[in-house]
Order: C-alpha cells, then sequence, then structure tokens
C-alpha cells in the first residue's frame, strides 16, 4: 500500500495525436548510371497534453542509394521544432544528421522492414554546443489480412532508441533512451498510397531529477506515398 503511490509517480503519462506523410520513390534523372538513386520526404506534427496542442514537428528529407532490391543507405537531415512536455523549459529547436540502412523482404507471413540508423543532434538551446549521437533499430511486419480484404494488412512494429556517449551539455545521457511500439491496420488505397492508424506507444527514459520517465499513449495516423 506505501509502495503502490511512489512506483506510479515514477512515470508520467500522456495522450497524443501524431499525423504525418511519408513520400518516396527513384530519383528522377537521365543518367542511367543513377538509376538506383532514391529520396525521402517525411512531415509530421504531434499533438501532446491529451492532443490539445502543439508539442513537435518533424521535417525529414532524405537521400538514398539501392544496393539491390532489398537494401537501400540512407543520408538524410532533421529538423524537430519541440515544446514541452517534451521541452523542460522553453521550446527548442533539434537538428539532425543520420545515416541509415533499410531492409525489406516478403516472406509467408507477411513483409517485413529493418532499419538502422545514426543520429548526430544538435540542440538550438543556450550553452549547448556538443554533439549528442543515438542509435535506432526499428522493426516492422506487415501481415495481409485477406479475409478482410485484399488491401488491409496488420501492422506491428517496435523501435529502440540508444544514446551513445556518456553526457552531453544538453543534458543527453548514455544508455537505452526511449522505445516505440505500434500496433494497428495498413489500407492500401491504390498501388502508390497507403494509409496506417493505430495505437503507439512511447516510453522516454527521462533524468529522474526534475522529471520522471514519460509513458505517451499516441494515436498515430499516417499516409505512405511511394513512386
Amino acid at each position: 500500500m506505501l509502495t503502490g503511490p511512489v512506483a506510479a509517480e515514477e512515470v508520467e503519462e500522456d495522450f497524443s495525436t501524431w499525423t504525418g506523410i511519408a513520400i518516396s520513390g527513384d530519383l528522377p534523372t537521365t543518367n542511367p548510371n543513377l538509376n538506383n538513386l532514391k529520396y525521402m520526404l517525411v512531415a509530421q506534427g504531434r499533438f501532446g497534453d491529451n492532443s490539445s496542442r502543439f508539442t513537435q514537428s518533424l521535417i525529414r528529407p532524405g537521400i538514398g542509394y539501392a544496393i539491390n532490391k532489398k537494401a537501400t543507405v540512407w543520408l538524410g537531415y532533421d529538423w524537430v521544432p519541440t515544446s514541452r512536455p517534451f521541452a523542460l523549459r522553453h521550446p527548442f529547436n533539434e537538428h539532425r544528421i543520420w545515416q541509415q540502412l533499410s531492409l525489406k523482404d516478403k516472406y509467408s507471413i507477411g513483409t517485413v522492414v529493418s532499419r538502422t540508423r545514426f543520429e548526430q543532434r544538435f540542440f538550438d538551446i543556450p550553452g549547448s554546443t556538443d554533439v549528442s549521437h543515438r542509435y535506432r533499430q526499428m522493426f516492422k511486419l506487415s501481415v495481409p489480412m485477406p479475409f478482410v480484404s485484399p488491401n488491409v494488412s496488420f501492422v506491428v512494429w517496435d523501435e529502440v532508441f540508444v544514446n551513445l556517449q556518456n553526457a552531453t551539455d544538453a543534458g543527453v545521457r548514455s544508455g537505452f533512451d526511449q522505445n516505440w511500439a505500434f500496433a494497428g491496420i495498413g489500407y492500401r488505397l491504390n498501388k502508390s498510397a497507403t494509409v496506417e492508424i493505430g495505437y503507439q506507444n512511447q516510453y522516454i527514459n527521462r533524468p529522474k531529477n526534475p522529471r520522471p520517465d514519460l509513458m505517451n499513449h499516441i494515436l498515430s495516423v499516417n499516409m505512405f506515398l511511394n513512386f
């Protein structure tokens, strides 16, 4: 009875709505030596405090090179304007440079995607000059549901984030940073467009002083366009 309230106070919870669009495809070129080049552009808005106000957005352009039909390497940039509850005191901008390996293959159960990403993070926070390095690993499974519709799939994925250095002047600490887990439904609108909607859980490991860890319950709605 005594330890229950203490344990409950160790994790702060919120409900958010995240919506976005991801566009990708082959980079237009007349040079046959560049036929393997690809592009992506991701835009996302995130609304927290019970989905009542803006908390974060993401703009992500990237250029990729298809090694083969299953593997693509990427290089890109993120701009991440951030407000509370992710910002401790004042809103700030985060800038990231990232490198990524994407793997995709089809199996009897469905389509499996693996995404390995390294990020170099820069924060527009007074007094912050360090670069924070972070590793991210995501695995995604899409299972067709032909008994419902040939256009419907059950989608699950998980992504873990790990900080790679001991400390930065922006307050980043080494080790486990956060975990994202998603379960939902994908619906293929046509050969180029798919919508995924479902529940996403975001668990953020934060320093206990001054804030407890955060568990974010998210309604996630995203459209994927592939040309």
